[in-house]
């Protein structure tokens, strides 16, 4: 598949799910577009000639969070209905206000779905239908909701909601009434209806992850099934818009997806019942500098020919066509033998661009100027920080164990400063072209870290990966300066928690050998969840409805287990990782102390959990170590191969030789994982004898030898 891009119009900042194209009136012909933006405008424009003709245009006001299209079940979608705040508006495609709907929420939406007369709102965890614009049901999550859908209540009859919630769920409701629900390996972002009305049935949702998943699900009165689940590439970004439509003309529908790293795919959907060999496959990907938040299939540009829709996170509307597009357009000072074919049209877009070009030069010299003499006047003067936006998310990548830190920002970046109060180590990224400096930290200060990353020209969008150490938690402060004038920089925080490299998940492996820790006191049951809150990540801020609180976390480093349980006075914790108990014991007591409360502490310390983990890691470690010595023995081997030739080294010497190139690159993709894992392992054994009243630190220089020439039943026999 060949596609173009083709750049329509620049537009202002975008949300998620903020872009539609209205429906078609005749087969094959020009669509319209409606995009809803933070200045609080709504516009709706069509493409002739490459030229913007708009329809209508709001006037700006509150940020729009989603723009959804509706209308009467079994007449066309062209109703446009967005939100803002806590209130819903809806206009018609000439621009009319029909609808003004103050919602009873007091924050605001951040997802809405329409279906017929029925309308869905969810603020942060509260969900709202109403109907008629009358309140109906309402529901409240247990976690954030991230996205709301409705099944098409034309082809099922009755109106069925699901919630994407942040807790890895999804969540179908039934009035207001939880009806089924489905945990995930990822945070669900985004829902779609398969083939954009759920399929033959209407039961069939498609749902997007933050790690990059996509799945296929089933819904029906009795149940909630996978039908089929897509796993990402190596450090894919989440997907953030999912959409249908038949991009190859062979009457079946093709995914389009859009995600936060930029990445724009195009995969084939099985017609026949996915299985392990009838999987979804990728057709066409294109990659954009900015965050896709909103994707569509249709015809813009030229009638005829379809197009991928989307828009950046900065505003950018642009189009991936199928038509043929010249690219030969070379101006002065190109190459003289090449053959320019430049139509009429082309030559009056080129004309109007560079007058319109040399107006904006000179309005802005002459505003430079009006600032200049304005500031050396004498008097009080005047100087104004301009506000800027900032996209900015922290999230750990389950596969390689590292926290990913991603900063989007509507102008361009001049340079990015870390600072933080813990040791963190800072990783190379591929797609990072920023140039990277390190400050030396002096002993007196509280700073463990001091960094800065000087962008490139023009650089919008930055991904930095950070290392951290499970243990000490503290604080990442990050100051982003944009290529602005004045000067001025804004602060962004991010807390690292003491169990850092932990993940919700939903079930407890009742095989394993868990220690337990019991504490018991005068504490509440919000007490007891915000010093929870404090350790561990993916904690909601309020803790659920109920007498008793439980919580399941995996570490992706360890492989380890941790649930947690607690009510009012009363809390337990079972891990078959000892360090873990011992970093939640020494928290919970700091914070408890703080605050006065006494603290019965009990520990029942499993005698097998240390062997069980070391198990578990058996193989990861096995792998680890034969790849740090074949890496190590390379370039020896190299030497010998141009000296004495292959034909004298071991079978074994030579597929070192043969896979070479694959083994540098697994071993630059995760550096220093192995001493990560042996660091690690350590801990566990010292944490391991504390717990029996031993100090074992003095024997770590033999426990890192024997590491570093592994064996498994050596290294349990030396824990015991």
């Amino acid at each position: 598949m060949e596609l173009t891009r083709v750049d329509y119009t620049l537009l202002g900042l975008t949300s998620p799910q903020c872009m539609k194209l209205l429906p078609c009136t005749m087969p094959k012909t020009t669509q319209k577009v409606v995009v809803g933006d933070h200045d609080g405008v709504v516009q709706l424009f069509s493409v002739k000639r490459g030229e913007i003709q708009l329809g209508f245009k709001t006037l700006p006001g509150d940020k729009i969070t989603r723009l959804h299209l509706g209308g009467a079940l079994g007449n066309p979608q062209d109703k446009i209905f967005v939100s803002s705040k806590n209130e819903v508006r809806g206009y018609t495609k000439k621009g009319k206000l029909f609808l003004g709907f103050e919602t009873n929420l007091t924050e605001t939406i951040r997802s809405m779905a329409v279906s017929g007369s029925d309308l869905l709102v969810c603020g942060t965890q509260i969900y709202n239908h109403y109907r008629d614009c009358k309140d109906a049901n309402s529901y409240l999550s247990a976690d954030r909701i991230n996205d709301v859908i409705a099944l098409s209540a034309e082809k099922i009859h009755r109106l069925t909601p699901v919630l994407a919630c942040e807790d890895r769920m999804l969540r179908v409701l039934d009035h207001s009434t939880l009806l089924h629900s489905l945990p995930l390996t990822g945070v669900p972002t985004v829902l779609h209806l398969f083939n954009n009305d759920g399929g033959a049935i209407g039961d069939q949702l498609l749902y997007g992850t933050d790690d990059g998943t996509i799945g296929l699900v089933q819904i029906t009165k009795t149940g909630i099934s996978q039908k089929w689940r897509m796993e990402p590439g190596r450090h894919r970004g989440g997907v953030q818009s999912l959409y249908c439509y038949d991009m190859t003309g062979d009457g079946v529908a093709d995914l389009l997806v859009g995600r936060s790293d930029g990445t724009l795919q195009i995969y084939s959907i099985p017609t026949e019942p996915a299985d392990d060999i009838n999987q979804p496959s990728e057709r066409f990907s294109y990659v954009s500098n900015e965050s896709i938040t909103s994707i569509q299939g249709g015809i813009v540009g030229n009638s005829g020919f379809d197009e991928v829709l989307a828009t950046t996170y900065t505003g950018w509307f642009f189009g991936l066509t199928t038509e043929v597009i010249d690219k030969q357009m070379s101006g002065e000072g190109g190459d003289l033998n090449s053959k320019v074919k430049i139509s009429s049209d082309d030559k009056l877009k080129i004309v109007r661009l560079r007058t319109e070009i040399e107006e904006l030069e000179q309005k802005l010299m002459k505003e430079r100027e009006k600032y200049h003499n304005a500031s050396i006047e004498d008097g009080v003067g005047f100087s104004t920080i301009p506000f800027f936006s900032i996209n900015d998310k922290l999230t750990l990548m389950q596969d390689t164990a590292v926290y990913q830190l991603v900063i989007e920002v509507e102008m361009a970046i001049d340079n990015i400063l870390l600072q933080s109060d813990i040791p963190l180590e800072l990783l190379d990224v591929d797609k990072n072209s920023a140039v990277l400096s390190r400050s030396a930290c002096s002993a007196g200060s509280d700073n463990q870290l001091l960094a800065t990353y000087r962008c490139q020209m023009n650089t919008t969008r930055l991904e930095l990966c950070l290392r951290t150490v499970e243990g000490v938690h503290g604080t990442l402060c990050v100051y982003i300066t944009p290529v602005v004038q004045p000067k001025c920089c804004q602060l962004r925080r991010h807390q690292i928690k003491p169990l850092s490299l932990h993940t919700r998940c939903h079930e407890l492996d009742t095989n394993r050998c868990y220690n337990n820790l019991q504490l018991k006191g005068n504490f509440s049951v919000a007490e007891m969840h915000s010093w929870v809150s404090n350790c561990l990540p993916e904690v909601p801020e309020k803790p659920p409805l109920g007498e008793k609180v439980s919580y399941i976390f995996t570490s992706v480093l360890m492989f380890s287990m941790l649930h947690c349980t607690y009510s009012k006075g009363e809390a337990e914790f079972l891990s078959d990782n000892v360090t873990t108990i011992g970093i939640l014991k020494d928290v919970i007591t700091k914070e408890a102390t703080k605050k006065k409360i006494k603290l019965e502490i009990s520990t029942v310390i499993n005698e097998e959990s240390a062997a069980s983990v070391i198990r578990r890691l058996d193989s990861r470690l096995v792998s680890e170590v034969t790849l740090a010595r074949q890496v190590g023995l390379l370039e020896a081997l190299r030497e010998l191969e141009s000296v004495e030739g292959r034909q004298f080294l071991s079978p074994e010497y030579q597929e070192i030789l043969d896979n070479q190139r694959q083994l540098m690159s697994r071993h630059s993709s995760q550096p220093g994982y192995l001493n990560r894992l042996i660091e690690t392992i350590a801990e566990l054994y010292v944490d391991w004898h504390k717990f029996k009243g031993v100090n074992a630190r003095i024997k770590i220089p033999l426990l890192m030898e024997l590491l570093q020439n592994y064996n498994l039943n050596e290294l349990i026999s030396f824990f015991n």
